[in-house]
């Protein structure tokens, strides 16, 4: 008698599994830089308890470099990861079926020294300019897109370029190695606190090209089908990183809680990181907006050679989730 009460027991056990593995949320796999602003809303989440929720299950793999993170896309090791739009629109030409969904407007800065004879863009001619991000830097771009707007098409081919990683240009920009550093915002930020001038931002380069609409510069980026067989899990955590970034902006408590991660070198430097960073809030994403995008398409199509952009004509339908 005990042997069958064993086994109705293990029985109503199993069931109990399947039960809760049945109930339990959809998991979505976020591939994100080590070291990049996304994780700051993923930390106020976790001290929030929203990592894992009724509606999904968040599970976080730290991803050395951009091109890290793109490869786990696209081999299925992560379902979701943080990138451009153009990169969405190049895949889609190929067959991928990737969608994009804004994270951020916030975008690049020219930063030069606070005693630079630099003034404006045309005084970088015969000068060192340091451009984080390569040669197809898309704040590059936009410099050059200007240039030639302005009817100065050798100026920057007569800028001494100078290429790598954000960090080892900020210092070499401190050190006086170089004239100008075109970086990345929160790099920007971070040396406008210690004291050196922003000369423009990306956004002043759309502006001085016609273009009003803030596009967001980086947002999620997943596969399409997979998204739409999770729609309820996906729009609760998109949801729920936008009021995460509000309440960072809004309430001083939720920034504190992630000061620590954000190690600003003192309080100009946290005030300014946390200004930038609420300044990258989307208020508006549809039609304009996406209309604007494509004008910036074409910047990058012709100034990238299809570099960049692969040989659409205009960006891939399905680009915007």
């Amino acid at each position: 008698m005990n042997f069958y009460k064993k086994i109705i027991l293990i029985g109503l056990l199993c069931c109990s599994h399947l039960s809760y593995a049945e109930k339990s949320p959809p998991l979505i796999r976020l591939g994100v830089l080590a070291f990049g602003t996304v994780n700051w809303e993923l930390e106020a989440m976790k001290q929030a308890g929203l990592i894992t929720t009724a509606d999904y299950r968040v599970q976080i793999t730290k991803m050395a470099n951009p091109q890290a993170g793109k490869i786990a896309l696209q081999s299925g090791s992560v379902d979701m990861i943080v990138a451009d739009w153009v990169w969405v629109s190049y895949q889609r030409s190929l067959g991928r079926d990737y969608s994009f969904y804004p994270y951020s407007n916030t975008t690049g800065a020219l930063v030069v020294n606070k005693k630079s004879a630099i003034q404006t863009w045309r005084d970088l001619k015969g000068k060192k300019l340091a451009i984080a991000g390569g040669e197809l830097d898309k704040n590059s771009l936009l410099l050059q897109a200007v240039m030639l707007q302005a009817n100065e098409p050798r100026l920057f081919a007569e800028i001494n370029k100078v290429y790598g990683a954000p960090p080892l240009l900020s210092h070499q920009l401190k050190v006086q190695r170089v004239d100008g550093l075109l970086t990345y915002w929160h790099y920007a930020a971070k040396l406008e606190a210690e004291g050196f001038k922003v000369l423009m931002r990306g956004a002043d380069l759309l502006q001085q090209l016609g273009i009003k609409q803030q596009v967001p510069s980086i947002g999620y980026v997943f596969n399409r089908e997979w998204a739409n067989q999770h729609k309820t899990a996906i729009q609760a955590f998109l949801a729920t990183t936008k009021q995460t970034k509000n309440n960072l902006c809004e309430q001083d408590n939720r920034w504190q809680g992630i000061e620590t991660l954000i190690r600003a070198a003192s309080a100009k430097s946290n005030q300014l990181l946390r200004e930038k960073y609420c300044a990258g809030r989307i208020v508006n994403w549809g039609e304009a907006e996406q209309h604007a995008a494509d004008d910036i398409y074409q910047i990058f199509k012709r100034l990238s050679n299809k570099r960049l952009t692969g040989n659409s004509e205009h960006i891939e339908q399905g680009t915007f989730w």
